[in-house]
C-alpha cells in the first residue's frame, strides 16, 4: 500500500478569493481534480474573519474545529444553524446550502471534508488512546495530540509529521496505536457509494 505522509503545518495556503481565510489541501482526490471533477478532498482552513461559505451541488460536507473559538453556520431558511464551538466534535451538513459563517471570537482552524455525494462516502471519528483500524480504501489519519504509531513502526507526531493519508486501495486495513497518554485522532474512512444506492 502507498502511503503519504504529511506535516499539516508545512502544507502551503492559498488565500479565498473573498479574502475571508486560506485553505491548505491535504489530499484531492482523484490527482489533480479540481473543485468540479474531484470524488474527495480533505483541507484545514483558516477562517479569518466572518462570511460566506460557497455552496458545492452535489457534495456533502463534514467540518471539525482544530483550534480557535469556533464558528456559527447558518443557512437563510434556517435548515441550517450550528454553533461549532467545541473542538474535535465533527459536524456533517450538505455542501448543496450557502452558508453564512459568523466567528464567534477570533480566527479558527477548521479540518474539512467534502466528497460527492454519488461517489464517496466520508466518516469522520475522533479518537483518544487505543488502537484504530480502518480497512476503507481510501483515509487519512492526523495526530492532533501526542504520537501515534502504524503497524509497521512509522509514527505520527502532533507537531512534526503528524498526518497520513491512502487512496485506491484494498485488502489491508491500516491500523494505527497510540504511542502517549495525550494522544488524540483525527480518522477519515472513505468509501465508494455502491452503483444504485
Amino acid at each position: 500500500m502507498s502511503m503519504h505522509f504529511f506535516s499539516s503545518q508545512a502544507l502551503p495556503a492559498a488565500p479565498w478569493k473573498n479574502g475571508g481565510g486560506t485553505t491548505q489541501e491535504v489530499v484531492c482526490w482523484p490527482q489533480g481534480a479540481g473543485l468540479d471533477s474531484f470524488e474527495w478532498r480533505i483541507s484545514i482552513a483558516q477562517i479569518a474573519k466572518s462570511g460566506p461559505f460557497s455552496a458545492f451541488a452535489g457534495i456533502d460536507r463534514v467540518i471539525t474545529l482544530l483550534s480557535g473559538d469556533g464558528v456559527h453556520l447558518h443557512s437563510g431558511d434556517g435548515a441550517i444553524n450550528h454553533r461549532l464551538g467545541q473542538a474535535l466534535q465533527p459536524f456533517a451538513f450538505s455542501g448543496d446550502v450557502a452558508l453564512d459563517c459568523d466567528l464567534l471570537g477570533g480566527p479558527s482552524y477548521d479540518f474539512n471534508v467534502m466528497t460527492r455525494r454519488d461517489v464517496a462516502r466520508a466518516v469522520v471519528s475522533i479518537h483518544h488512546g487505543g488502537s484504530v483500524q480502518l480497512a476503507s480504501p481510501h483515509g487519512l489519519l492526523l495526530a492532533r495530540t501526542g504520537q501515534w504509531r502504524l503497524a509497521g513502526g512509522a509514527a505520527l507526531q502532533a507537531g512534526g509529521q503528524d498526518g497520513v493519508y491512502w487512496a485506491a486501495h484494498a485488502g489491508h486495513a491500516v491500523e494505527v496505536t497510540a504511542a502517549s497518554d495525550d494522544a488524540t485522532l483525527i480518522a477519515v474512512a472513505l468509501n465508494k457509494v455502491a452503483k444504485g444506492a
